[in-house]
Formats: C-alpha cells, structure tokens, sequence
C-alpha cells in the first residue's frame, strides 16, 4: 500500500493536497508539484483549513503577516494566487478562470474535492462504519497518509491552530479504534506495541489505557495489565487530581474477577452498522466521530454532567442556575442554539418566580449574559416576559432603611426563612445584571427606560470594578446609544472598550462583540480598512472560540464592502448578498433575517445618487417583497417607482419615526428619497432634521450590512427641496 495520501482508483482528481505532515500537492501521475515559497504554502494551507468557502484577501493578509503587513501585502497575496494557479493547473489556457483556486466576491477559494485533500479523506476514513477487519484494513491505511504533524510547517500560526488540534485529536480517535479492531480480531498481542507506544505519548487518554489493560490481559499478562492500570490511577491522581473513570474502573473489578466477557472478543452483530466499539460487560461503549469512542472532552462533559445529576436532587435552585449557565454556551453555538436558549431561558425565569425566591429569580435572570450586537428583537413578546420579570426581581430586591432586600409582592409567596439577604456587593451586582437585562431587551424601542436601565447598570458595573459584569452593562448601554442619528463614533468608543477590557480578562464572547461594534462604526465612518481589521479579528477569535455566529456579520460585512467602495459590478455585489443571507437560514436570528436581503437589494438600486426618483426596475423587481419591519419606510419608493405616486403620497403623510436601530439612519433616508419626490414638505422637513448629526455618516453602513450612501448627498437633496 502506497504511503501517499492517494485516493485509491480515482482517475479523476488532478491534483492532491497533503496537510497531514508538511503542505504538499501532488499531479495526476503523483509527482509533486512545486509549491514555491513559504508564503505560497501558507497561502494554500489557508484556504484548505477554510473547506472550500472562501477567504477574504484582506483576512489572507492579517493571517500571513499579522500585525505588520506590508504596504503592498494585498497585490502580493494576488502574486501568489496566480503562482499557485500556474503549479495546480499547468495546461490551462491563459484568460480561462481557474476552476480549482478560484475567486469568489472579495476573496478566493480552494474548490478541491473531498478525495483531493488527505485530511478530509481521513475524516472520511475514520466515520465510516464496518465490521472489524474492514475497519482495521481501512484504518491502517489511512494512518500511513500522516508524514508528520498536521499543516507541519505553520504549527505556530493561529490561523492552523484549531484546525491541528482537531486534526491531531482525530488521528489519536483513530489509533485507539485500529485497536479496537484487533482485539475484535483476537489479535490483542499485536495490539500492545503500539497501544504501549501511545499511552506513553499521550498519557491522559483513558481510553488509551483501558486498551491496553485488555490487550495485556487478552495475552495471559494479568499482571501487566494490573499494573498499567494503576499506573494510569496514580498518573491521574497526581497531575491533574482526578480519579480514573467508571470504564478503568469497572475493567479493573473485571480483571481481579476474571470476568469472562475478557477473553471474548466483542460481539460486533448490529455494532458495526453503527460504528460502535468494544463494550465491557456493563455495555460502556463509547461514542464520538463516527459513533466509535469518546474524546477527552466528551469524557469530561459526560461525567460531569452524570455527576452532577446524581448530586444535585431534583427540584434543587442549583439545577435552575445551572440551566442558565448551559442556555448561555447554547446561544452561541450556531444552528438552533441560539433559539433553543431564549425559549428554555423563559422558562426557567418563569420556574424561578414560581419558587417564590427573588435572589435566585434575579442570579436566572441575570446570569444570561450572552452578548447581542444586532438592535431588533428576535421575539418581542418574549422579551417583554424577560423585562417584566426583571422588573419585579428588582422591586423585591429594592433596599428597605435597614439596607436589606424589601419583602416580595404580596402577590408572590414569601422565601424560605432560611434564605439569606444577599451581601451588600452581591445585591447591586444582581441588581446592575437585572438592569443591564432591561437595557438589552428593550432595545429599537421609544421607552425611557432602556436608557435609564443601562446607565445606571453601568454606573453600578463601574463602581464594583467587575470587568464580565462592565462588559455586561457596555452592551447595553451600546443597545441604547440609537436616540438619535449620528452616533457611530459614541458606539466606536464603546467597542473600543469593550476590545480593551475583554482582552485584558480574558471575555472571548465580549471581545468579538466590541469587535463587531467597531466594525459597524468604522462602517459608518466609511473607514473600511479599520472595518477590515475588526472583522479580521473577530473571525480569528471566532475560529479559536467555536463562535460560528460570527462568520454571520462578517460575511454580511464583506457584501457591504463590495457595495459601498464600488469595487465590482451590481450582479457581483447582489450575488455577495445572497450569499450573505443564506448564512442566516438556520442561524436562530429571524429579528435580523426577516426582510434583510429584499432592502439591502432595494438599496444596492437605489444608490445612484443623481436620480430624484427610484429607478424604474426597483417597482417591478421589489412589488412582492417582503421589506418585514422596514416594510413602512421601503414601501414608498418601490411605489414611486411603480408610478403609483397618490399611494407613495399617502403612506408619507401617515410614516412614524424609523425605530432607534442601526438601520435609523438608512430608514430616514428613504423617507427622505421619498418625500423630495413627491414634495411632502413635513415628511421632507422631519427628515432632515433627524438626518443633520449623521452628515458625515453612510446612511444604513452603521449596521455592517447594507447603505444608501453619504448621508450628506441626502441632506443636500433635502436642503434644496425645502428651498424650491
């Protein structure tokens, strides 16, 4: 069997990559393919980590150079391309696009197949199900793809990092299943050299030496097997305080007894169909990519939370705080995380007050912190539920004379008597996290007390020098900081402090949000080489925190980018935003979904500034669309532009003043464009007086996704209507 990660009787794929060792390619006949330099290398590498999406050339520059990218870091990346281009596709005529690097939007691609790209075919390798000797035929194979480390030559780079590590992770899964199949096959002494070997190398892998343990006992070495596992024991215990886990355990009872399960090889009847691994007589399987045995994570999460079941009695306070502290990881994990938390986050508020407890009410309030950037709701009937238990949570925790919590609504039960008042610093922290909640969750509204809530969270944040907390009330202070146009380079300061206090404590989540803020305010700013930046760093934190919502805004970002410096025709800009909004299905986020991509379309047409009226094709191209909570400001222009001008007329003369959200300014504009149309001089004069503080802004860019362009070129349209 070759040791090249060939793809075995495929005659279609081209070119090979190898990642799984030094990054390496390979042609038809497998001959290897001159990669040129190191950046070159580094250049393919990256885009092999990203899968097949495509990568920004902006994030290729912070990636190869980092901090300090040269001045002409951008035209260098394109040198590059084209280089690789020239290696990976020899034959192919000049002026003919690439099919397999291509570029897409403001970035390029890597359009490899799956059989093209070692790691992924070992991906492949690994999940698949079969009974023993296919598993260990298929096993051995693909572990002799691995020439060294993963991506060998960029082990410090962070943009590898994860992408390594899980590489590495699978490869140890691997390992431990190759020996699984031999103990399957009866071929336990074959087993024991390399189970020794891998043990030795990674020693806190349990499941590492429970094979062992077996092998050894599988070949008449009672003994050996006895003493690896209490080598395991003490190994455990003394560097990382831990006591071995239920299947060390349980195998160890089984040896001294000599359990006759041991000597049989597992049954591997409906097993292989699934994957499933060897079982000790207690039926402990174990589970993980390709249903066949834990990680170290894995291991830890499920014992921790069996522990914790068995602890923590049903009905316990405990097991409502930590909900919580779960629903907060959810909501950020992408899928239908996000979602999932908000409605268990309901329900445990509502099973806190049933309690009666209004410290424990406000610790299940407060304690989901989980950091918000987009300034609509998702369901604002919920958060309505969230804000009326907030503020009754605060009325029970309100000092009486005596400084202590006052007594609950007479309409609630009172606590237990052995409940104790909350210590002087915790009482205002859960009353500045009761307050910070009001602030979020009454964001995009007219009300005065969002505002109010979420200066006075601050001020109670300040003054107890809690950094989670200060990050906390920051993002809803940031929530509230749309009263009025204009305030990008507010929200600027307030990203920035939230990037600086983050960074210093460690608040991964936080530092990507004041990252993202800083994104929308340099947008606004029409700064796109500052937006780049943050966009960049937020992707990286993305990356190495499991953020996957991220790629969301950024995407989103990138579009905007495209549009509003001009770079690309309008097909390639719309093609970027259907891109972009094809992120948002699934993602949980329907206050930013609904009506997105109908307006950002609306506004890529109606950009051309010299144009008192919409274009003729927004009337046809947007009658049906559904503009959702924009509907009211969008509407008159796609009217207008169907000459329906008495009905435009009319929805101006009855238009409300846009919600106080990032999309403000853009909303303000169209009522503008609108009103200069038909003459509506109160619609005209309301509009440039909401529009004057954000002269210097692009209208709607404040919100990372879509614009209208200078705000100023509005205000002048505006300016000369009123005069006329």
């Amino acid at each position: 069997m070759s040791a090249l990660p060939w793809p075995g009787g495929d005659q279609d794929v081209r070119v090979v990559f190898g990642v799984l060792g030094p990054v390496a390619a390979w042609d038809g006949a497998g001959r290897s393919i001159g990669l040129k330099g190191p950046r070159h290398r580094a250049v393919l590498a990256r885009l092999i980590v990203a899968r097949r999406r495509m990568v920004p050339v902006a994030r290729l520059v912070a990636d190869l150079w980092e901090e300090d990218p040269p001045a002409g870091a951008v035209g260098s990346v394109r040198t590059f391309v084209a280089a690789l281009r020239r290696a990976l596709e020899p034959e192919r005529p000049p002026r003919v696009p690439s099919r397999l690097l291509v570029t897409e939007g403001p970035g390029y691609a890597l359009r490899a197949e799956t059989q093209a790209v070692d790691a992924w075919r070992f991906e492949q390798a690994v999940a698949a199900a079969g009974p023993p000797e296919e598993v260990l035929e298929r096993l051995t194979e693909a572990l002799g793809w691995w020439r060294g480390p993963a991506y060998a030559d960029f082990a410090d780079e962070p943009w590898a990092r994860v992408e390594r590590s899980r590489l590495t992770e699978l490869r140890l899964h691997a390992l431990e299943r190759q020996a699984e199949a031999r103990l399957a096959l009866g071929l336990a002494a074959a087993a024991v050299p390399d189970l020794d070997a891998h043990v030795a190398d990674h020693p806190w892998r349990e499941e590492g030496w429970r094979l062992l343990a077996l092998a050894l006992y599988r070949t008449g070495r009672q003994g050996d097997a006895l003493a690896v596992l209490r080598r395991a024991r003490t190994l455990l215990a003394e560097h990382l305080g831990v006591d071995p886990g239920p299947a060390l355990r349980r195998l160890e009872g089984d040896i001294l007894h000599h359990a006759d399960h041991l000597t049989q090889a597992a049954t591997r009847t409906g097993a292989a169909a699934t994957g499933a691994t060897e079982t000790s007589a207690a039926g402990t399987g174990s589970t993980g990519p390709g249903s066949t045995g834990p990680g170290p994570a894995e291991t830890v999460w499920a014992r921790a939370a069996a522990a914790y079941d068995r602890s923590a009695p049903p009905g316990a306070r405990a097991r409502l705080e930590s909900t919580v502290a779960l629903m907060r990881g959810l909501a950020v994990t992408g899928g239908g995380g996000l979602q999932a938390a908000r409605e268990h986050r309901v329900a445990a508020i509502a099973a806190a007050e049933e309690l009666g407890d209004a410290e424990l009410t406000a610790r299940v309030i407060g304690a989901y912190d989980v950091p918000a950037i987009w300034t609509r709701l998702d369901d604002p009937n919920q958060a309505a539920h969230v804000i009326a238990a907030a503020e009754r949570a605060l009325t029970a925790l309100a000092p009486d004379v005596h400084g202590t919590a006052a007594a609950l609504p007479a309409a609630a039960p009172a606590p237990p008597a052995s409940r104790t008042a909350l210590p002087a610093g915790a009482h205002d922290a859960a009353r500045a996290r009761l307050l910070a909640t009001i602030g979020l969750e009454s964001r995009g509204t007219h009300s005065p007390r969002g505002p109010q809530a979420a200066r006075e969270a601050e001020r109670l944040a300040r003054r107890l020098d809690d950094p989670r907390l200060l990050a906390f009330a920051l993002n809803a202070v940031f929530m509230q900081t749309f009263h009025r146009a204009g305030l990008a380079t507010r929200r600027d300061a307030i990203g920035a402090e939230l990037v600086a206090l983050s960074a210093r404590h460690g608040l991964a989540t936080y530092e990507v949000l004041g990252r993202l803020i800083r994104l929308q305010a340099r947008c606004a700013l029409a700064d796109f080489s500052g937006a780049d930046a943050h966009a960049c760093a937020a992707d990286r934190l993305a990356e190495r925190h499991e953020l996957p919502l991220v790629g969301v805004f950024t995407e989103w970002y990138r579009a905007l980018r495209l549009d509003a410096t001009g770079q690309a025709p309008v097909e390639e800009v719309e093609s970027a935003y259907r891109a972009a909004a094809a992120r948002l299905d699934g993602a949980g986020m329907p206050g930013l979904e609904h009506g997105l991509l109908p307006l950002a379309l609306l506004c890529l047409r109606l950009r051309d500034p010299t144009r008192p009226a919409p274009p003729p094709e927004a009337g046809s191209a947007f009658e049906d669309a559904d503009f959702g909570p924009c509907e009211s400001w969008a509407r008159p222009v796609v009217l207008l532009a169907q000459g329906r001008r008495d009905e435009a007329e009319a929805k101006l003369r009855h238009i409300p003043d846009p919600p106080r959200d990032l999309l403000l300014e853009a909303m303000w504009c169209l009522v503008a464009r609108a009103a200069v149309a038909v003459g509506d001089r109160e619609a005209m004069e309301r509009a440039h007086a909401a529009l004057v503080p954000a002269a210097a802004e692009l209208a709607g860019a404040g919100s990372g996704l879509l614009t209208l362009g200078p705000v100023s070129r509005y205000l002048d349209d505006l300016a000369a209507a009123l005069r006329s």
